[in-house]
């Protein structure tokens, strides 16, 4: 399985006991999604790994705390803080209407007024805000918040985001 065709889940972020239990934080709102999961893949050294589970369940309402089948120590367990875990991309829930997955509109159009702005080339994630990076039909890159606000619709088919912006943003940028 390549990383390309996976999204993020999480990582491991500590042991949690000497049978090997592990804790995980997920990039998720909803941690719930991830208790039945039978298999993930685990980041190590030589690629993505398939790991069974054994159990899964929430922990302090903010992590998952994961029991893999092949994991049976806090030694081995150890081995495996820090590392990141992923899924393939088809087993994502398709999303409608004006909700998407960061990584399924990158390459869309943006759209204002019945005029194109420019195509997302990433979405920047690491502050408060995120922000679609867009590279503008003039060449120069400009920054614009993902909001609800901002978002009027998301068009799949034409791979199209269509926004109302307030006046004098992109002017900002320039």
């Amino acid at each position: 399985m390549n990383k390309e065709d996976c999204f993020y889940v999480g990582t491991i972020v500590r042991n949690y006991s000497f049978k090997g239990d592990l804790l995980v934080k997920t990039d998720s709102d909803n941690i719930e999604n991830y208790i039945n999961l039978k298999s993930i893949f685990v980041d190590l050294d030589t690629g993505l790994v398939p790991f069974f589970i054994q159990k899964c369940q929430i922990h302090k309402s903010a992590l998952l705390r994961i029991k893999f089948d092949q994991v049976s120590s806090e030694s081995h367990a150890k081995l495996l803080i820090k590392k990141d875990l992923f899924l393939p991309l088809s087993v994502l829930p398709q999303l409608k209407g004006k909700k998407f997955y960061f990584h399924e509109v990158i390459g869309f159009s943006l759209i204002e007024r019945k005029k194109h702005i420019g195509k997302v080339i990433r979405i920047q994630d690491q502050g408060i805000q995120s922000l679609f990076e867009i590279e503008k039909i003039d060449g120069k890159l400009a920054l614009i918040p993902v909001t609800d606000e901002f978002i009027l619709e998301i068009n799949r088919e034409t791979k199209s985001i269509q926004v109302q912006l307030p006046d004098g943003l992109l002017d900002l940028q320039n």
